[in-house]
């Protein structure tokens, strides 16, 4: 201590780092929200359901999505945002694994879900 300064022991914040990672995190959300979109006429056929069903997995995936994005960031003040960043981005995963091995409109859907939470 030299005078009337106090060092710090911890590290600076690189600003920079942490933009860039929000910012590539919400493109991958965005990108995951909107992949289906051109599949919306193959999905009946892909799924082995009806027009009306298949609508679900958009559906599905919006309404999650705004039911969880205020529930994650409650969560991310009370057990810290990069925790909750770790959880999204391993749901995340978890929903696209999901959603690659679905072949039946449920577990299509539940994947959809799961993604939405990132």
């Amino acid at each position: 201590m030299r005078g009337n300064h106090v060092e710090d022991s911890t590290p600076a914040a690189r600003p920079g780092g942490i933009v860039t990672v929000m910012a590539v995190a919400g493109i991958v959300a965005s990108l995951m929200q909107t992949l289906v979109v051109p599949l919306v006429g193959e999905l009946p056929t892909l799924l082995n359901t009806i027009s009306s069903n298949a609508s679900w997995v958009i559906t599905a995936t919006l309404l999650a999505g705004a039911v969880t994005t205020p529930v994650i960031g409650q969560l991310g003040d009370l057990y810290g945002k990069r925790h909750m960043m770790l959880v999204c981005s391993v749901l995340l995963i978890l929903g696209c694994v999901v959603c690659a091995l679905a072949g039946s409109l449920v577990p299509m859907i539940i994947g959809r879900g799961c993604r939405a939470w990132a």
